[in-house]
């Protein structure tokens, strides 16, 4: 077994024994049906609303159970990445949102929907940390934001593909027939499950934990009370808890409702509002590639912080400057700054807790961040009742502000190297 003191280029050749470059393409599949999923009930949400005449707060409280769902779910999820392996998560985690979501499509009231799609959102919810986690560990340190940056364009591309086929469904097939597609990720979780193997630095921090050797958690604690107990690892994680707070609130905020204040207020038809997405969409996925390029080279604070305050400033330029002739334009500057902070994430999150605490601590500051986001589809769900849906918007500007602002100023980066146990 070898020892926790791994050396650089020992760990290198460790990690170019692992099949990182397969365990990439089974994450990045996943997490395409993971960011489709999400994105399926901002395009439902109209037809849903007619269909169990739903109010507006009735409508947004369907995005805050998911976002409740999805929360206790990471939550556990990250917990159970320490206690059971990165993968088995992954694969346990994919086929729960997989049959869920698809039952969904045979409901036949408000409640039975919100029960299903609540209990897909704890698999949902366990995939970007698992996933993260995952390649985080087994990807070589010099690429390794561009790599999850990359990883995190799967996401973007599932809510591309939602967009895109939502179009062509819901028109002509209702929108049961959208959910009933998500049956089909069933499928990569089995195949995941016979063909990627744990990441070799969770195996050795497993070993020596189970053995009393770590340095970082006995075999019997609590991973949240090792967290608790080390001062630099509490604030640490208070700090990322309340920066994911933010940036959760802000985003799910806005693309719950994004779709819909296209839609409803600047009067664009849903073909066209669809196109719109999409280009937005495709636009973040190419900020995300070149945020996670530039940030291997310059470092992940600064671009960080560009993409969260970017994203801040644009919000009440998009509300307030929008016009028929310049909303396509605007949407493509905005998919870009948007599509920034969620590049970066996951890697400056990763590498700031060490290997047998990091599923706990990431799951737990995300998701525990996530609980705060709950309310921002209701707030804006609110707000569009007493005023108007471009007002909810301006509030997740100040989300991303906030965002940034913090671990710019308080978190170091690259604080741990996941490649060692």
């Amino acid at each position: 077994m070898k020892s926790a003191a791994i050396t650089s280029d020992s760990s290198l050749s460790s990690v170019q024994k692992q099949p990182w470059k397969l365990a990439f393409f089974f994450c990045f599949l996943v997490l395409l049906c993971d960011g489709a999923d999400i994105g399926i009930l901002a395009f439902t949400l109209s037809s849903l609303k007619l269909e169990f005449g739903l109010t507006n707060v009735q409508a947004g409280a369907l995005g805050s159970w998911s976002l409740l769902g999805m929360a206790i779910g990471g939550f556990f999820g990250g917990w159970a990445c320490d206690r059971f392996g990165r993968v088995r998560v992954i694969v346990i985690a994919t086929a729960t949102f997989s049959l869920l979501s698809g039952f969904s499509g045979f409901v036949q009231s408000y409640q039975q929907f919100a029960i299903l799609r609540f209990v897909a959102c704890l698999g949902l919810g366990s995939l970007y940390i698992a996933t993260n986690t995952l390649m985080s560990e087994m990807v070589p340190t010099k690429h390794r934001t561009t790599v999850l940056a990359l990883l995190m364009t799967g996401f973007t591309l599932g809510s591309l593909v939602i967009t895109s086929i939502s179009a062509w469904i819901i028109p002509s097939y209702g929108w049961r027939t959208l959910y009933l597609l998500t049956f089909l990720p069933i499928i990569l979780s089995i195949a995941m499950y016979f063909l990627i193997p744990e990441p070799l630095s969770w195996q050795e921090a497993r070993a020596l934990k189970l053995k009393g050797l770590s340095t970082t958690i006995t075999k019997r604690e609590n991973p949240y009370k090792a967290i608790f107990e080390d001062p630099k690892h509490r604030l640490t994680f208070i700090l990322w808890t309340m920066s994911s707070g933010f940036l959760l609130f802000g985003y799910f905020g806005v693309s719950n409702w994004l779709p819909s204040y296209l839609e409803t207020e600047l009067g664009i038809k849903f073909k066209e509002m669809a196109i719109y997405m999409a280009g937005t969409y495709l636009t973040m996925m190419f900020a995300k590639l070149i945020a996670g390029i530039v940030a291997d080279k310059i470092g992940r604070k600064i671009v960080f912080a560009f993409g969260t305050m970017g994203t801040a400033l644009f919000i009440p330029v998009l509300v307030y400057m929008h016009t028929p002739e310049n909303i396509g334009w605007m949407m493509i500057a905005f998919g870009f700054l948007y599509g920034i902070p969620y590049a970066i994430n996951a890697t400056y999150l990763t590498e700031s807790f060490p290997t047998a605490i990091r599923g706990t601590a990431i799951g737990g500051a995300f998701n525990i961040g996530r609980l705060g986001s709950v309310i921002a589809p209701v707030a804006i769900g609110y707000m569009a009742m007493q005023n108007s849906i471009g007002a909810g918007l301006l509030l997740m500007a100040g989300a991303y502000f906030l965002c940034g602002l913090i671990p710019t100023l308080f978190i170091k980066e690259q604080q741990y190297d996941p490649q060692k146990a």
